[in-house]
């Protein structure tokens, strides 16, 4: 069987159906996968900031600004923000783990789950995507900021776009073998946007307008990398994950003291050998035995009391943009 197809030009040009057909396929497969943002948010179900925003968004579509870009929206664990609960069975954002989805159990929702945005929206999935970007909000005093996870360098071509444009802090997630599985890395460029403070289950407009803004901003220059229009900056800032501190316990592992007045609400805010870090009831006061001059962040997050974290340090490094990060970026994107 044939099929004549007529160019622009006037020019009959005669081809095989089945030729076209499955070429055109192809095509879309690979314009899809070049083109298409993943946008997640209720990866947490007690963090309804983002979904309700997403809500607002899908009955008013000026709200955000796709700027010419391909966009999925999706709410990451929608049986958990039902019930206003973390997780049901497992956090979503430790589920992306290969050997987790390999052995996959129905009893466990967040793993399906895990395996089912991949297998829709995964590089290899039904309807691909390039960037993946997941909104949270925190009860730690962290502001705005980016989360990228290990050293990707179309994560850190990105991440350094948004920074020159908000002046976002980027906390680097790397070296920690107890967490893993977070959902952006299981796309070929992503990262986390966490918004705060604001306690978990609560709605406040000034959460969801800063959400909005740094959403507006990542797909603002991820138009400008893809229409090669972006101008980046000589050198990223990030601050890099060294591990993490648990409360003080007791020999039954109750916790014995709370975060120092000091320390409560300083995230970002260097800490020198000495500082006070922890308080009893009694006035007794734990003190800090490490380096000088980190930075702690996500302290007393209420969702990483179950992690035994009561805050994690990290050192504040200043990078130099590579070209070939950019180069990466511009070829994911064009």
């Amino acid at each position: 069987m044939r099929a004549a197809a007529t160019m622009g030009g006037g020019i009959d040009i005669e081809s095989s159906f089945f030729k076209i057909f499955f070429q055109g396929k192809e095509l879309k497969k690979i314009l899809m996968a070049s083109s298409q943002v993943l946008l997640v948010t209720g990866t947490h179900g007690n963090e309804i900031n983002g979904p309700w925003l997403f809500e607002q968004w899908s009955q008013n579509r000026e709200l955000i600004n796709n700027f010419g870009l391909s966009l999925v929206r999706q709410i990451g664990n929608p049986k958990a923000l039902d019930i206003g609960r973390r997780y049901l069975d497992f956090d979503l954002n430790r589920s992306f783990r290969k050997d987790s989805q390999d052995c996959l159990t129905s009893s466990n929702y967040e793993v399906n789950r895990a395996k089912e945005l991949c297998d829709l929206y995964g590089p290899n999935g039904s309807n691909p995507c390039s960037i993946a970007i997941d909104l949270h909000s925190t009860t730690a005093d962290m502001g705005s900021c980016l989360v990228i996870y290990g050293r990707r360098p179309v994560d850190l071509a990105f991440s350094s776009l948004i920074q020159t444009r908000l002046g976002l802090p980027i906390y680097l997630h790397e070296g920690d073998p107890s967490q893993k599985g977070f959902l952006v890395e299981s796309w070929s460029c992503g990262l986390v946007i966490e918004i705060g403070p604001v306690p978990q289950g609560v709605l406040e407009v000034s959460i969801v307008e800063k959400s909005r803004i740094v959403i507006s901003a990542s797909l603002e220059v991820l138009s400008m990398v893809r229409d090669g229009t972006a101008v980046y900056p000589d050198q990223v800032v990030v601050h890099k994950h060294l591990g993490s501190i648990d409360f003080p316990r007791d020999h039954q592992g109750k916790v014995t003291a709370c975060i120092h007045p000091e320390r409560q609400g300083a995230d970002w805010e260097l800490i020198e050998k000495g500082s006070p870090l922890f308080m009893d009831l009694n006035g007794e006061i734990e003190r800090f035995d490490g380096k000088d001059k980190l930075a702690p962040v996500f302290i007393n997050e209420a969702a990483y009391a179950e992690k035994q974290i009561s805050m994690s340090l990290t050192n504040r490094e200043v990078w130099r943009l590579e070209q070939s990060w950019k180069e990466e970026l511009k070829e994911l994107l064009s």
